[in-house]
């Protein structure tokens, strides 16, 4: 499991960075300008912990589904086609003509919670942070994508929390200081962690695929039969 939150963390991390230029405006939007000292660092936190709370139920989702994939004895297949899925996406980054044309669709699923947040970026409620931070996290992002790969993998519904919000930790550092400054990270500092986030996503399908290979290998390619896993489903529940 450590692989796996290790990777998560440094996902959320590196992948801050890169997403500012996403996610910026409305952390620059914030309606904490108003407050001062512990009182606007708190509300800043806030909105972060809306966020982190969203990737977390998302976790718990998708933990959900891959436990399903696990008590069907598919859980090796499922680690190996996640990894080889984030594999091509680091691959895809180097090619031409890469995008899939998928903005508009995801544009309008998500049309009406882009409106709520603009409802709520004009208020000035202490409380209505977290509210912001809530749909936030539900906006289309593709390391949110990538983040919720993991949480399948670990066929787990607390562990796919947990590495969900582990993942949005590692997005607080550079969001909080982007909404502290109201300035945006040098361009030149942005572009030199973008080149670092295929190489992180190419370790972690390459973990994940290891995962499923079966080698026996503890915590990093544990050796698991289908045919005892639903015996000790059985006997535990």
């Amino acid at each position: 499991m450590w692989p796996l939150i290790l990777s998560a963390f440094s996902l959320g991390f590196l992948g801050s960075f890169h997403c500012i230029g996403m996610c910026g405006p409305i952390a620059l939007a914030l309606p904490v300008q108003h407050l001062q000292g512990v009182r606007r660092l708190g509300g800043i936190l806030l909105y972060n912990a809306g966020r982190m709370t969203t990737y977390a139920l998302l976790g718990l989702v998708f933990g959900w589904l891959g436990r399903q994939f696990y008590l069907g004895g598919l859980q090796q297949w499922l680690s190996i086609v996640l990894g080889a899925l984030l594999l091509l996406m680091a691959l895809l980054r180097y090619l031409p003509g890469r995008r899939l044309g998928m903005g508009t669709y995801l544009g309008q699923l998500t049309a009406g919670t882009r409106r709520w947040l603009g409802v709520l970026l004009q208020r000035q409620g202490f409380t209505t942070l977290y509210a912001i931070g809530l749909l936030n996290g539900l906006l289309p992002c593709g390391l949110v994508y990538l983040g919720i790969a993991g949480a399948l993998a670990t066929v787990h519904i607390y562990q796919g929390g947990l590495f969900m919000a582990v993942f949005g930790a590692g997005t607080i550092p550079a969001m909080a200081a982007l909404s502290a400054s109201r300035q945006f990270i040098g361009l030149q500092a942005r572009n030199r962690i973008k080149q670092l986030i295929p190489v992180v996503i190419a370790l972690m399908g390459v973990l994940l695929i290891i995962r499923g290979m079966n080698l026996g290998i503890p915590y990093v390619s544990p050796s698991i039969s289908p045919y005892s896993t639903r015996v000790m489903e059985r006997c535990h529940f």
